[in-house]
């Protein structure tokens, strides 16, 4: 990399990691804990980039961003948040930021996205979106928050589709916050102030409903709950209303769009029971939501933040034993399951902490076996594993994972294999490594670096 880096941070290590790693890479640095340091290098034309964190002792980096799109157009900010809530992420892109990632970040990936802010600034589009304003603000007490990397992507998703006019389809499990994802890109949209209203059944009952709905809408946005699941004659009179939106979509009252759907609408389409013209109307883009067990490491961060909102239980807090024992369920039921159980743990919990045990008690001995899913009965592990591995990669849309995949994903299906292996030979470690193949030594080497819980004498099978 060539050029000279603005780095204002308020945390010194943080500064110094980036100022070892940026010099490393062939760059100039010059680092700050003030904003107003910043903006002064900016205005006197220093850096070719800016790193910057959000809350900082003297102001907020978000906030700075117009003034620095003013001073210097064109110049690429990337940012750096603690404050990993989606919220953050879509402030950053209505901003104007080059790019946004949450702390804790993986360095080579910021490295990348600096490599491509140096390069890419002088041809990087840039738009500017419409300010947040005080309709959005109740989006920071929604639970779509997570450090992972799927929900990074899934947050720069959002904010790429927000202000656009055509059909959004939201595809994802049940209780992964479908519902959830369009109601906010609703209110945080240009459109927040206007009205958003849910598709039922009684609004296509009758030739004239499309007229009607049309007319409550008011140029706001309409969520189609679950696409597959309507009627035959419902879908014709939703093409018809698709159709009137169509002709007058020049027109300042002409809605929004937003469908989900937890089942396979390819599969709908050649059973015949979803019309393909509705199908393709309403999937001009979409977004993909992932399901808990796909992003373990945020559950502690999502049952914290349940557990916040217990008015029964203000005061109770998770203990670091709870959350990994909550990360070993299965949760079929995704992130609503998560906060049912949370809530149950508030009111259950035997003293102000939850611990291993109330997670114990009231999930059972086998919250750590995870269900086999119906639609995989019959389907190859290879399969399986390529579909999952598909998804991840769709999730990050034009961006490559964070380096380290190779060892992320070993890891993934190693854990799950030795604990089953161990739980199937009673936790007897020598016919536990002669079932696996592996050395004995070998097996004790991964137990420890996986911390993996040996118990004797439960056999599976």
């Amino acid at each position: 990399m060539d050029g000279t880096i603005l780095v204002a941070d308020d945390d010194r290590t943080i500064r110094t990691v980036l100022t070892q790693a940026l010099t490393r890479a062939g760059c100039k640095v010059h680092a700050t804990s003030s904003l107003t340091t910043l903006m002064r290098w900016v205005a006197e034309g220093k850096g070719d980039a800016v790193i910057s964190d959000v809350i900082m002792p003297d102001g907020n980096g978000l906030e700075m961003l117009p003034k620095i799109a003013q001073d210097r157009p064109g110049l690429p900010v990337i940012v750096i948040s603690a404050q990993n809530t989606i919220m953050t992420a879509i402030k950053a892109n209505e901003a104007d930021a080059f790019d946004y990632l949450p702390k804790p970040f993986d360095l080579p990936d910021l490295m990348k996205r600096t490599a491509l802010a140096l390069e890419q600034s002088a041809k990087l589009p840039r738009r500017k979106g419409a300010a947040l304003d005080d309709a959005g603000a109740e989006g920071e007490e929604l639970p779509l928050i997570g450090r992972t990397a799927v929900m990074q992507a899934l947050y720069r998703r959002v904010a790429q589709v927000l202000n656009s006019d055509v059909p959004v389809l939201i595809r994802g499990e049940s209780g992964t916050g479908k519902s959830l994802i369009g109601r906010a890109i609703h209110d945080l949209s240009d459109r927040g102030r206007l009205p958003f209203l849910t598709l039922s059944e009684t609004d296509l009952a009758d030739v004239d409903g499309p007229a009607q709905l049309l007319a409550r809408l008011r140029g706001g946005t309409l969520m189609i709950d679950e696409l597959a699941d309507l009627a035959p004659e419902h879908q014709a009179r939703l093409v018809r209303m698709l159709d009137i939106c169509t002709a007058k979509e020049q027109s300042t009252d002409a809605p929004r769009f937003i469908a989900t759907s937890q089942a396979d609408l390819e599969a709908a389409l050649e059973e015949g029971g979803l019309r393909r013209d509705l199908y393709f109307r309403l999937t001009a883009m979409t977004i993909d939501l992932p399901a808990l067990r796909d992003r373990v490491e945020d559950i502690p961060l999502l049952a914290a933040h349940f557990l916040s909102q217990q008015s029964a239980a203000p005061h109770v807090s998770l203990s670091d034993s709870a959350g990994r024992a909550l990360q070993k369920a299965p949760w079929p039921g995704n992130v609503r399951e998560l906060e049912h159980t949370v809530r149950q743990l508030a009111q259950t919990c035997l003293g102000g902490e939850v611990s291993e045990g109330d997670v114990t008690r009231l999930l059972g001995a086998e919250a750590s076996r995870a269900p086999l899913r119906k639609e995989a009965d019959n389907e190859r592990m290879g399969a399986s594993v390529e579909r999952h591995l598909q998804r991840y990669f769709d999730l990050h849309g034009a961006m490559l994972p964070p380096p380290g995949l190779y060892a992320r994903i070993l890891r993934e299906v190693e854990l799950p294999l030795i604990e089953i292996a161990l739980a199937a030979t009673a936790g007897n470690q020598a016919k536990c490594a002669t079932l696996l193949g592996i050395n004995r030594n070998t097996l004790r080497k991964k137990i420890t670096d996986l911390d993996i819980e040996v118990t004797r004498g439960r056999k599976m099978m």
